[in-house]
């Protein structure tokens, strides 16, 4: 089971009920459940949904850092997980809320199947500036440098975009792909 930490965004629901239609077993939890809570929940991996803040993503920054699964960041989550390991968040450089065309750098793991270029709707008000150390760029586009991201050796991903909308048309394929990191992770 995936857990989606719903960081008051409004795609979260979105996001369960995405996973829900493509049969990947999960459960939406609000961002304050306790690590302990969590654990007990025993998921395969983890999604940080978008929000409004950083101020309120709740214990996210606490999972990133203390648990051992899978994470895939969307937007703020992307943001956090970048801030857990180092790296730099700060408002975009040019800020729009749209479709746009990403590009694919590396096609393993969460986007097997869907390079070189992947239409995408992205928020860019606040982004991931600078990497962080022991992360590699997945994805960037003209206007956003970090659209995706992965930590070297662990299974942690974080994608600007949202592949839970109807405007991210082969978004499922990004859920399906994190799912098959999940169930392959020991």
């Amino acid at each position: 089971m995936i857990l989606v930490i719903n960081n008051h965004g409004q795609y979260n629901h979105r996001i369960h009920r995405t996973l829900h239609y493509l049969k990947i077993p999960s459960e939406l939890v609000p961002n304050t459940t306790p690590l302990k809570e969590i654990e007990d929940k025993e998921p395969s991996g983890l999604i940080l949904g978008g929000g409004p803040s950083v101020e309120r993503s709740g214990n996210s920054l606490k999972y990133v850092k203390k648990l051992d699964y899978p994470i895939l960041g969307i937007c703020l989550g992307h943001q956090i997980i970048a801030q857990a390991y180092g790296g730099e968040i700060g408002s975009a450089g040019s800020e729009s809320y749209a479709q746009i065309q990403i590009n694919i750098q590396d096609e393993n793991d969460i986007f097997r199947g869907l390079g070189p270029q992947l239409d995408v709707w992205a928020s860019h008000k606040d982004e991931v500036n600078r990497l962080p150390p022991e992360f590699k760029i997945l994805a960037s586009s003209p206007i956003c440098a970090i659209e995706a991201m992965k930590h070297q050796d662990k299974p942690l991903y974080g994608i600007q975009f949202h592949p839970e909308v109807y405007h991210t048309p082969k978004g499922p394929k990004v859920f399906e792909n994190f799912y098959e990191v999940c169930r392959e992770k020991p």
